[in-house]
C-alpha cells in the first residue's frame, strides 16, 4: 500500500517531507559508499578464517572486499521496505554508474603522466627490487578485475534481491519481513558470490590459487567461504532489520506494511 496525497504540514506536525529525503540520503549514502569502498578494497588481500570442527578443517577464505558487502543488501531491503520497488530498483542502476565511474579515475589515474620510473626500452614502468610495479598500479590492476567481476554480480544479484523481496511480499501481503528478507538476501547473494569468483578468476586470473592443486576445488572453496560468511551476516541482519523497521515507520509517518509512493518522496501524510 502506498501513499497517495501530500499535504504541507500543520502546525506542530512532523515534517515527514524532510524525514524521508534524510532517511533515504542516509541509507542510499550508505549504499553507495560502501560499494565503491569494497571495489577499491576488493581482491586486495585475502583473509584466511579457517578453523577446526571436532577436528574437521573447515576453510574459510575471503576477499577482504567481501567484509563489508552484507551491508549493501541490508540498504536495499530497508530502501525495498519503506521506499518501494522502483526506488530499490534506482539505486542499483546508481550504483552501476558509480561502479563506471570508479573504473573512469582508476584508468584516469593510470594515464596520466606521473613521475614512476619506466623502462627506457619498452617504456614500461620499472619495478623495484621485489618485482613489483608502483603501489598505485598494483591497486589499479586488482580494482580493475574486481570491478569488472562485481559490475556483472552487483547487477544481477541486486536485482535478484529487489525482485524476490517485493515477490515475498506481494505473496504474504505484506507480512513475514523475515521470510522477505532472508529468501531475498540468500539467493542473491549465492548469486553474487558464484559470479563473482568465476569472472575474477577466469577474467582477471587474481585469485591466489596453487597451480598444483586441483582448480575446481580451490574455486568451490573460495565461493562457499563467502556464501556462507554472507549467510551468516543475512541471518544475523534479520533482528536489526525488524528494529530498524519499527523506528523508521513512524519516523516516516508511515502506518503497518505502507510504502512511500515512488513519485512521492516528499509526502507529509500523517497517520495520526
Amino acid at each position: 500500500m502506498t501513499i497517495a496525497g501530500a499535504t504541507p504540514p500543520t502546525s506542530g506536525e512532523p515534517n515527514y517531507a524532510l524525514r524521508r529525503q534524510r532517511v533515504f540520503l542516509i541509507l542510499s549514502g550508505i549504499f553507495l559508499g560502501t560499494l565503491a569502498m569494497l571495489n577499491i578494497l576488493g581482491i586486495s588481500r585475502f583473509i584466511d578464517l579457517s578453523f577446526d570442527v571436532f577436528g574437521l578443517s573447515i576453510p574459510m577464505v575471503l576477499a577482504v572486499g567481501v567484509l563489508p558487502y552484507p551491508i549493501t543488501f541490508l540498504c536495499t531491503d530497508l530502501i525495498s521496505e519503506l521506499y518501494g520497488e522502483k526506488r530499490a530498483s534506482d539505486m542499483v542502476w546508481v550504483g552501476l554508474l558509480l561502479n563506471i565511474w570508479v573504473v573512469f579515475f582508476l584508468w584516469l589515474g593510470g594515464a596520466l603522466p606521473g613521475f614512476e620510473a619506466t623502462d627506457p626500452t619498452t617504456g614500461a614502468l620499472a619495478l623495484d627490487a621485489a618485482g613489483r610495479e608502483p603501489v598505485f598500479f598494483e591497486v589499479r590492476t586488482l580494482a580493475f578485475g574486481a570491478v569488472t567481476a562485481s559490475m556483472v554480480a552487483y547487477l544481477v544479484a541486486q536485482f535478484c534481491d529487489v525482485r524476490l523481496f517485493h515477490f515475498w511480499k506481494r505473496l504474504t501481503n505484506g507480512k513475514h519481513l523475515w521470510l522477505r528478507n532472508n529468501a531475498s538476501t540468500l539467493v542473491s547473494q549465492l548469486v553474487d558470490t558464484t559470479a563473482v569468483i568465476l569472472i575474477t578468476h577466469f577474467y582477471a586470473h587474481a585469485l591466489p590459487i596453487n597451480t598444483d592443486a586441483e582448480l575446481w576445488p580451490q574455486l568451490l572453496t573460495f565461493i562457499a567461504s563467502g556464501y556462507v560468511f554472507k549467510l551468516a551476516i543475512a541471518l544475523l541482519d534479520t533482528g536489526p532489520l525488524y528494529l530498524a523497521i519499527a523506528k523508521l515507520r513512524p519516523y516516516l509517518g508511515l502506518r503497518a506494511r505502507e510504502e512511500i509512493a515512488h513519485h512521492d518522496l516528499g509526502s507529509t501524510h500523517n497517520p495520526h
